[in-house]
């Protein structure tokens, strides 16, 4: 496995924050995401790791939502920073 080149730099610069940051978080969940997706595009029938990809899925949408509540500034520049798309939070 092979991890982005972007991951480490980004992590460098939360190094001096807590591991367990919400931040941190999303960033391991989105290199974990990448790694699967790169995994399935080899390996197309591989179903239980489709079922953990959408789990994974499913814990950053719902660290994503709660961050956009807790800080949007921060929100957006951390979807900035990891080209990730913003989603419909429900109200």
């Amino acid at each position: 496995m092979v991890k982005n080149s972007f991951i480490p730099v980004i992590s460098q610069e939360l190094k001096e924050e807590n591991k367990g940051s919400i931040e941190f978080q999303i960033l391991n969940f989105t290199n974990k995401i990448q790694r699967l997706t790169s995994h399935l595009e080899l390996h197309r029938k591989d179903y239980l790791s489709q079922r953990g990809l959408r789990k994974i899925l499913g814990k950053r949408q719902r660290l994503l939502s709660y961050f956009a509540k807790k800080n949007r500034v921060r929100y957006k520049e951390l979807i900035n920073r990891l080209d990730i798309r913003e989603s419909k939070t429900k109200n």
